[in-house]
């Protein structure tokens, strides 16, 4: 089996480590020059153009997605639906809208070409050293390929969802989740910082990560970043959304769901474009630990 990546920032690099680590014969190919020789500085086997990475592959060709969600990849599955083979096998691992992987699906079923929708969590560190994955497709295509989202996750880290679609689902609703717990520690640490007592907030997070009921990666994150900048002084409390939660939300109300919690946190994110709180701090700080996401300093 050789898998070919496209897509090589944050999380397809780190994928690719992943993959050349757990000896799986393994390709990548990216449009920046730069990021093509930031990869191949690693040792890793990186190819120019999407013709040279077919020529890479074996007969089968296995491809996998890591790009952005929205109109790259689907404008990326619309031309490798073409230019790939009948029984070829097309895994999306961004962040995509389910409904965009099922259209997608159909997409390639029409041209023969077997296609899977791979909802990634864990971010960078994730994808370089176990990932969790959810996904989904038909499952004679995901038994093929099955031992490849064992080598990239990591133990127990990777369940078959169901029908085309579903994989990204439920990547949806985790991140859903996600913004939720976020937005709860954010708020604890808030008013930590605004209480009368002088809490040192990386001790806080230290002892809340030994044995507490909220121990998790979230506060193992946000200790580190109270390690390095005790107040967070240096960045805004400004909190992007890439989307998910608000796919979330949607389906909720489609459904007839409350998630006040999960809508709240959107409402917060929302907020700190105006509001330059320590709890939003808090969040943004948290989403650069575990997906790189960018932060605003001061």
């Amino acid at each position: 089996m050789k898998i070919g990546i496209i897509g090589l920032g944050k999380m397809g690099m780190n994928l690719l480590l992943n993959l050349k680590e757990s000896d799986v014969d393994s390709v990548g190919y990216d449009l920046s020059d730069e990021v093509k020789e930031k990869g191949r500085k690693q040792g890793l086997h990186i190819v120019d153009s999407l013709e040279e990475l077919f020529e890479s592959l074996e007969k089968r060709k296995i491809i996998l997605l890591s790009t952005p969600a929205g109109k790259i990849t689907n404008q990326l599955v619309n031309d490798l639906s073409i230019l790939l083979s009948p029984e070829d096998i097309l895994i999306d691992s961004g962040n995509s809208n389910y409904k965009d992987s099922m259209n997608n699906y159909s997409i390639a079923k029409e041209k023969g070409i077997r296609f899977l929708d791979c909802g990634t969590s864990g971010g960078m560190e994730g994808a370089r050293y176990g990932a969790c994955l959810m996904i989904g497709g038909d499952k004679e295509v995901f038994d093929e390929v099955e031992s490849l989202f064992e080598k990239i996750s990591c133990e127990k880290g990777y369940l078959y969802t169901g029908k085309a679609g579903s994989g990204h689902y439920l990547k949806m609703v985790h991140n859903g989740v996600e913004y939720g717990m976020m937005q709860s520690i954010g708020e604890g640490f808030d008013i930590l910082e605004a209480s009368e007592f002088e809490f040192n907030h990386k001790e806080v997070a230290s002892v809340w990560n030994h044995g507490s009921v909220i121990r998790s990666w979230l506060i193992e994150l946000i200790e580190e970043s109270f390690s390095e900048d005790p107040k967070l002084n240096k960045i805004k409390g400004i909190v992007d959304a890439s989307g998910e939660g608000k796919w979330t939300i949607e389906e909720a109300l489609r459904l007839g769901i409350p998630v006040p919690a999960i809508s709240n946190a959107l409402f917060a994110r929302n907020s700190t474009k105006i509001n330059d709180s320590f709890s939003a701090k808090v969040v943004a700080s948290m989403r650069n630990g575990f997906g790189g996401h960018k932060v605003i300093e001061k």
